[in-house]
């Protein structure tokens, strides 16, 4: 565990990288002591000081919830990050590639709540009730850390790589929807380059958003109306680079699509 004046500086470090655009090396190199409860506290740091400059929260995402990812890593649960006014893009428009350091792209079933959703008892049947509707979404994910060389929790400090979000245009109900059956197709430039099925997140996404509502309950967080939750994507991440067009197809819900300056 690191000491208070540690996390500070990490988090330091890691707000400088996204200022400048210039990686650190991983902070599990740097401090070696670093363990979960030292990242999600230099999360929160950072957070707090955005949130002191203006930025306001408007969403979570979970990360880590396939179970292939969670063996990757080394663990045997999701991570969490927030999702901020600044990291939301409308479908259409030009996102600045130069903005992000190694951008790469998820698929999700973006979640928009219409009541509060909170710990510590939080099941799925709570969020299918307090979910206004779901979206296609896109998620953009970044690492401050150079070259991807993350451990879990570079990651959860960073964010969870938190970066940008791209809803779709179309609002579906969940009435007659299972959401575990909801398939998706990743194109880059017309090109295919992943499939997968929202069922690959916990089995079931709603189960990643109750997930989430009971974590953030430890540290006296509810999941607010109109927030948007990102569960967790279907396929691998895909890297992109400017110039690039991506777009998501989803069985039920429609496309979403971005383009790369």
């Amino acid at each position: 565990m690191l000491t208070d004046t540690e996390r500070r500086a990490a988090a330091d470090a890691l707000a400088e990288a996204e200022r400048t655009g210039i990686p650190i090396d991983p902070l599990t190199t740097q401090w070696a002591a670093i363990d979960v409860v030292d990242a999600y506290e230099i999360q929160l740091a950072n957070i707090a000081d955005r949130l002191k400059s203006g930025a306001l929260v408007r969403g979570h995402k979970v990360g880590l919830s396939a179970r292939a990812m969670q063996t990757m890593m080394g663990v045997d649960e999701p991570d969490y990050g927030h999702l901020l006014d600044d990291m939301f893009f409308f479908e259409g428009d030009a996102v600045p590639a130069g903005r992000f350091l190694y951008p790469r792209v998820e698929v999700e079933v973006g979640f928009v709540l219409g009541a509060p959703l909170s710990g510590p008892a939080c099941s799925v049947a709570d969020v299918l009730a307090a979910t206004a509707f779901v979206c296609p979404a896109i998620e953009i994910i970044d690492s401050r850390i150079r070259d991807w060389k993350i451990r879990i929790a570079d990651t959860i400090a960073d964010n969870a790589s938190s970066a940008g979000v791209v809803l779709g245009g179309r609002r579906t109900p969940l009435a007659g929807v299972d959401l575990r059956t909801i398939g998706a197709v990743l194109r880059r430039n017309g090109e295919i380059v992943q499939t997968g099925a929202a069922g690959a997140v916990l089995g079931n996404p709603a189960t990643a958003v109750a997930w989430l509502a009971n974590t953030v309950h430890r540290f006296g967080v509810s999941l607010e109306a109109g927030h948007v939750i990102l569960p967790g994507s279907c396929t691998r991440a895909v890297d992109v680079r400017p110039g690039d067009v991506v777009r998501a197809d989803f069985d039920v819900l429609g496309p979403v699509s971005i383009r790369f300056s």
